[in-house]
């Protein structure tokens, strides 16, 4: 058990100086490289695209608690895990555009030089391995349904000829597709628009378990939906980024690492996902092992 689970409050502190943070970063040089230019040109990569002072992170804009647009801004786990990283690369919050993505454009966006990082609930698994590169985990999930609160839907065995609704290009849906095939899968490009279908269209909406929470603790669905609470999957989520960028892929690892040291990683968690219940996750170096080799 690390220091702020004998201390409880040290997370308090730690809320504090996840401020600073967020906040701070030490002088670094400018580059007369065009601060538009991605890691995915292979120009020195996520390290040398970060003395710009500027990056480019796609995240998500429509899930409560992890990352969220609203009017003041992006908010949420994900976006503080986001300004960690940005942080040690030696970027200031006002050097970060942050750029909405969704699921099935994730791989696109860091190929093509729209992003320089992806930190959007994104789950690392094989396949996207091919394409990108992922630091992390920084968190890990597990699969789950969201119900209607008087459903009798218990798990996803429950669902034949149901309608469950995830997300193009989740790993969620794929796996739905795959070891559920009697369930009847719709699909929309964002969750929110599966929570709304829920009220009437669809009979559970599947994704990770903290995405889900986020949605049922909303003021205006409180007492209307619930988690079945059977996860069926694990959902390791990583940072994404040009596959190419084996030490910036390391570099990010390291401040991980760090930033779990010194209680701004606890600190981002129960900032922003305290109030659903859930247990701020601990970070396991033994488990940064996701970064290509060359």
């Amino acid at each position: 058990m690390d220091s702020s689970r004998r201390h409880p409050g040290i997370v308090a502190v730690a809320v504090v100086v996840l401020v600073a943070v967020l906040g701070f970063v030490s002088a670094c040089s400018s580059s007369s490289s065009d601060s538009t230019q991605s890691a995915a040109t292979g120009d020195g990569g996520i390290i040398a695209k970060a003395k710009t002072g500027k990056l480019i992170i796609g995240v998500k804009a429509d899930q409560p608690g992890l990352s969220l647009l609203t009017p003041d801004g992006y908010e949420g786990y994900d976006i503080n895990i986001a300004k960690i990283i940005a942080a040690g690369l030696g970027v200031r919050p006002e050097g970060i555009e942050w750029k909405t993505t969704v699921s099935i454009n994730r791989e696109p966006f860091i190929e093509t030089g729209v992003v320089d990082l992806v930190v959007a609930t994104y789950t690392i698994n094989d396949a996207r391995k091919k394409v990108v590169a992922f630091a992390g985990p920084y968190y890990t999930a597990g699969q789950d349904l969201l119900v209607r609160a008087d459903s009798t839907i218990t798990g996803p065995e429950d669902m034949a000829g149901l309608i469950a609704c995830s997300v193009t290009g989740s790993a969620s849906a794929l796996r739905m597709q795959k070891d559920f095939p009697d369930v009847q899968l719709q699909l929309f490009d964002s969750y929110s628009k599966c929570v709304t279908a829920l009220s009437g269209g669809v009979d559970a909406v599947t994704t990770d378990s903290i995405i889900l929470a986020g949605y049922a603790a909303q003021p205006h669905n409180v007492g209307k939906f619930k988690l079945t609470g059977r996860e069926f999957s694990r959902e390791p989520y990583g940072i994404g980024l040009a596959k190419q960028d084996v030490a910036g892929c390391n570099r990010i690892n390291e401040i991980l690492v760090a930033s779990a040291a010194d209680g701004t990683y606890d600190a981002a968690f129960v900032e922003s996902l305290g109030p659903s219940g859930l247990k701020p996750p601990v970070l396991d170096p033994a488990q940064l092992t996701n970064c290509p080799t060359s």
